[in-house]
């Protein structure tokens, strides 16, 4: 693959794949939003900017996490990997755009 490290962002493991299948280099549950967040969101576009906004907040405190995930990103390509079906309105798109990346 050419996607660089590949890192799994959501807190639960995505249903019917295989660990040897995702090909992940790391699996980073404390980036992904609580439980919690996650059951309000429901992948409800009409909540995405509320999403955006209390995500933000929850990642408040992971600089260590953030800072790596930025100097990773800065070396080379990283791919964020997420379970979700929507390609616009998730985790991964919100944790890229705070990180500084689009």
């Amino acid at each position: 693959m050419d996607d660089g490290i590949r890192i799994l962002v959501d807190r639960l493991w995505p249903r019917g794949l295989s660990k040897e299948k995702a090909e992940i280099d790391r699996w980073e549950k404390d980036l992904a939003p609580t439980s919690e967040l996650r059951k309000w969101f429901g992948h409800d576009p009409a909540k995405w900017d509320e999403f955006l906004r209390r995500y933000r907040a929850e990642l408040e405190g992971k600089e260590e996490e953030l800072a790596r995930l930025r100097q990773e990103a800065s070396e080379g390509t990283v791919t964020l990997l997420y379970a979700a079906k929507d390609e616009e309105h998730n985790n991964a798109v919100a944790l890229k755009r705070y990180i500084g990346g689009g």
